[in-house]
């Protein structure tokens, strides 16, 4: 009997294995593959990050530190409260305030419910609706300086075209930014024409995506005009009526172009100043930056104190 051979057979040997074994590349290799192949979008990336933290970061938290310093002749010291004190302790603070409320609650009478009536209308029309939506977008591309200018030709008490309709009606004419009761309501009905586009194309783009079975359902039942609206269009576009809602109180809040531009700011009697133009007041005028920091830093957590108060109840109502 012979010995068992220790060389394997030619039949016997082991084949070397020509497949790699999955995620047998190094860790590390990988990643750099995916650095370099993703290296535009991640340059991209950085700088829109740099230049958000450099114009929106920075600002809010230096806004923060400003709120509770003072600077004299370059010297800046810590106050703590003392700009807090001085803006609760000023006549116009809550002159402001009101006038803010007035504008925010009279832009969402009529700068929410306009856009979206006038994007149900436009919805309606089966030809003709691209041009309908750049009409109506067109007072957004427009300079707001020139927009200003045609509604101060509008309002002007002499000649404006506003009194020339109401002479032609056999009305009085009216001061439309030089009284005080009225200068809030034309302030409002200019910034809605100004601003009202974006928020109808919005709308439409949420009406167009409206199955219509469901209109043709709630005609089957007999429902009108008024109540397909009701009870399939509001439904149907609640999220983006609430985001809009939100959005739009948060910009109301902050309002200054139109009333600056109209109305010098102030307007007559103060019935025209708003919180943002406080700010602006005194910070450029009073050269106070820490009360001006101290006013944006109160309107800022009151929004979003607000912000996070109306998502809790919008999760809450859809739970």
């Amino acid at each position: 009997m012979s010995a068992p051979s220790l060389t394997p057979t030619k039949g016997n040997t082991p084949r070397p294995s020509t497949h790699k074994r999955a995620g047998s590349a190094p860790q590390g290799g990988r990643f750099a593959k995916e650095l370099r192949r993703n290296l535009t979008a991640h340059g991209f990336l950085i700088g829109a990050v740099l230049c958000f933290a450099f114009f929106s970061w920075y600002p809010m938290i230096r806004e923060f530190l400003l709120a509770f310093q003072k600077t004299e002749g370059g010297d800046t010291t810590w106050v703590g409260l003392d700009n807090l004190r001085t803006v609760f302790n000023d006549p116009a603070f809550w002159q402001a305030w009101r006038n803010t409320v007035l504008f925010t609650v009279l832009a969402l009478l009529l700068g929410f419910v306009v856009p979206f009536v006038v994007a149900i209308v436009i919805n309606e029309f089966q030809h003709g609706q691209g041009y309908l939506r750049l009409l109506v977008y067109l007072p957004v591309m427009l300079p707001p300086v020139a927009s200003v200018l045609l509604f101060k030709y509008l309002y002007d008490p002499g000649y404006g075209l506003l009194n020339e309709l109401l002479g032609f009606l056999h009305l009085p004419a009216q001061q439309w930014l030089q009284d005080p009761d009225l200068s809030m309501l034309s302030v409002v009905i200019a910034a809605t024409w100004m601003n009202m586009g974006g928020a109808t194309l919005i709308y439409l783009a949420a009406l167009q995506g409206i199955p219509g079975e469901l209109y043709e359902a709630a005609e089957l039942d007999g429902a009108g005009l008024f109540r397909k609206i009701w009870h399939v269009t509001i439904p149907q576009t609640r999220l983006i009526l609430s985001l809009m809602l939100l959005m739009q109180v948060i910009a109301t809040m902050q309002v200054f172009v139109e009333p600056f531009l109209l109305t010098g700011g102030a307007g007559p009697e103060g019935s025209t100043t708003t919180v943002v133009y406080l700010i602006y007041q005194y910070a450029f005028n009073f050269n106070n930056y820490g009360a001006a920091a101290a006013l944006g830093l109160l309107l800022l957590v009151l929004l979003a104190a607000f912000s996070a108060a109306y998502v809790k109840l919008s999760r809450a109502d859809d739970e």
